[in-house]
């Protein structure tokens, strides 16, 4: 099961995870959910454009790690005999991550880079695919299967000191 996965790097930071790895990283979580073939962007960022960002969208004027923007089909009234393109419907969403947030978050909670970022792309990726992390209950869900995909690749439990 694969993603089809359209990157743009937005940032000329070093820390950036290679291409190769971000892709396992969601090939894994989409074989774990039985899906196959969903597309998402992610997009790579500096502080700036996240925080505008966030304030735009969240209403909060700081930055953050990752943001996740859910592909909502629009409705539409197709004249007699023009069909849609159903591989539309295929198109998870978008994930914007900030390079410097999730660098610093790694450090500040002793974690390998490469684990924090493989964990803000899957996190995003689970909120595009509508779990969130509001009520306790749906964290626990949503947190149980962040972590059954990140032991998949070999990445310890994120929560395991918070």
């Amino acid at each position: 099961m694969s993603a089809i996965l359209d990157l743009q790097l937005a940032s000329d930071s070093a820390d950036i995870p290679k291409q190769q790895d971000m892709q396992l990283w969601l090939d894994t979580l989409l074989s774990h959910q039985q899906l196959n073939k969903k597309e998402i962007t992610v997009r790579i960022v500096d502080e700036a454009e996240i925080q505008q960002l966030n304030q735009q969208y969240r209403g909060k004027d700081k930055s953050t790690n990752v943001l996740s923007f859910p592909f909502e089909m629009p409705e539409l009234v197709m004249p007699d005999g023009v069909h849609m393109d159903e591989s539309i419907s295929d198109f998870l969403g978008d994930i914007v991550v900030c390079t410097q947030v999730v660098k610093l978050e790694s450090q500040q909670q002793n974690k390998l880079l490469a684990h924090h970022w493989a964990h803000m792309l899957i996190h995003g990726t689970l909120h595009l695919l509508g779990y969130d992390h509001i009520e306790d209950q749906d964290a626990e869900e949503m947190e149980g299967i962040e972590i059954a995909i990140l032991q998949k690749l070999g990445i310890d439990d994120p929560y395991q000191n918070h």
